[in-house]
């Protein structure tokens, strides 16, 4: 016995079947058998269509969706302008690096405080060395 694959009906055929089941010519049997579908499937689709029908006759029902229209074009826009601020590689989003790397431009213009040697500085390299002393 094979598996029946998963049908997917159109919105109109959904509505022709439940205006049918509204119209009560016909039991839901045999509605059911006639277009190939369950009873309670066409149960289900009636009274969507039974609740969604009240939409329609609403108050202040203009034919429109309530939900505000949207400026794509608005949304895009800030999108961008927010992935500029936050990208660290364009020139708007320096600031972060300008914060980190100000402490080395300020040593370069002077600084005299002593810096501790890691080990990756090679020796020679320290910040009181001058060029023709000798090392020891």
């Amino acid at each position: 016995m094979s598996k029946r694959t998963r049908r997917n009906h159109s919105p109109t055929f959904k509505a022709k079947v439940a205006l049918a089941a509204i119209k009560g010519e016909k039991t839901l049997a045999e509605l059911a058998q006639l277009h190939d579908v369950h009873a309670t499937q066409i149960a289900a689709w009636k009274a969507q269509l039974v609740e969604g029908a009240a939409g329609l006759f609403g108050v202040g029902s203009t034919g429109k969706s309530s939900e505000p229209e949207v400026d794509l074009k608005t949304l895009h826009a800030k999108i961008g302008e927010l992935t500029l601020e936050n990208d660290p590689r364009s020139s708007r989003g320096q600031a972060f690096y300008r914060l980190r790397s100000a402490r080395p431009a300020i040593r370069a213009q002077g600084d005299d405080r002593p810096r501790p040697q890691t080990s990756a500085d090679p020796p020679g390299s320290g910040a009181r060395d001058q060029p023709g002393e000798p090392l020891l």
